[in-house]
């Protein structure tokens, strides 16, 4: 089933290889793109996604900041976090918030799978 995914990372040339990911091989739809955790809350409250893909490192708000402020908004938001870190370093603080998973940014068909389970 198609879902309306927000796009959330500093780089504009990560959101446009997510992009063609999520549409071309996923068929999903892009409603919005965020660059930073500030943006991620606003155009969450504004454009009500079906899912967030989210950048953990990020100036300004950092993704796991923003992805609590999301889900004390509205617990039932779906957040994806991608990044290429350790996931290790960030496994306690990412299960502690209650995202649906981390996935490294460059695996294509994770991401998707994780997405398409939701």
């Amino acid at each position: 089933m198609s879902k309306r995914i927000l796009v959330v990372d500093d780089s504009s040339m990560m959101r446009k290889m997510l992009t063609k990911v999520l549409v071309g091989k996923g068929g999903h739809t892009i409603i919005g793109e965020a660059k930073n955790g500030n943006e991620a809350l606003a155009m969450y409250k504004a454009l009500k996604p079906d899912l967030i893909t989210m950048d953990i490192t990020m100036e300004g708000m950092d993704g796991l900041s923003a992805a609590k402020q999301i889900l004390d908004y509205d617990n039932r938001a779906l957040i994806l976090m991608l990044s290429n870190l350790d996931k290790e370093k960030y496994s306690g603080d990412i299960a502690k918030i209650g995202v649906i998973g981390f996935v490294n940014k460059h695996k294509a068909q994770e991401i998707l799978d994780v997405i398409n389970a939701h």
